[in-house]
């Protein structure tokens, strides 16, 4: 078996991968309107993944770009 493969109990809650946006929005401390002009704004670089008319937030993705706006003293 491989290594990268993680087998969790049955009765197990998997961590939370990705966020929706209103989940992302409270995450964030912002309101669900600045999140979606963040998202098209393609400049922000805010890690997001689209399945059709869905928009997804990866948690690991968002924790490492918030984390780079904070290194860098903000956004713009």
């Amino acid at each position: 078996m491989s290594k990268d493969i993680v087998t969790l109990p049955p009765d197990a809650v998997p961590p939370c991968l990705a966020l929706r946006p209103k989940e992302t929005a409270r995450a964030l401390g912002i309101g669900e309107r600045k999140l979606w002009e963040i998202t098209a704004d393609r400049t922000s670089g805010i890690p997001h993944v689209r399945f059709g008319r869905s928009i997804l937030y990866p948690v690991r993705e968002l924790t490492e770009w918030l984390a780079g706006l904070a290194a860098k003293g903000g956004g713009r």
